[in-house]
């Protein structure tokens, strides 16, 4: 369940930030992400960490967060994903403009 302070002004969606770290850089994470992501229907960002890890903001309905969530412990091929967290904002990184899925560098 979604903490009700990531509730936006539309009450069906979301706004919510992950870090996931594991074998998620150099594998093509960020491109399987914006792609399932874009499929799913969410809004938000992929980007590199500095300690090889990848953060991401998904925005939409708590369903499509849900499954996003679930699909990335799989990830591309050669990912391999040790974690999952929910984390806060992250910190001078803005939403996307309109209704885009964006890799950021």
């Amino acid at each position: 369940m979604l903490p009700d302070s990531s509730k936006m002004n539309n009450q069906n969606e979301h706004k919510v930030y992950y870090r996931i770290t594991g074998t998620v850089q150099g594998v093509g994470y960020r491109k399987w992400t914006q792609r399932t992501a874009q499929d799913l229907g969410l809004k938000g960002w992929v980007m590199n960490q500095a300690d090889n890890s990848v953060c991401v903001l998904l925005i939409g309905t708590p369903k499509a967060i849900k499954e996003m969530v679930s699909a990335c412990w799989s990830g591309p091929p050669a990912a391999r994903v040790a974690a999952i967290a929910e984390t806060g904002e992250h910190k001078g990184e803005k939403e996307p403009a309109g209704d885009c899925f964006e890799i950021r560098f």
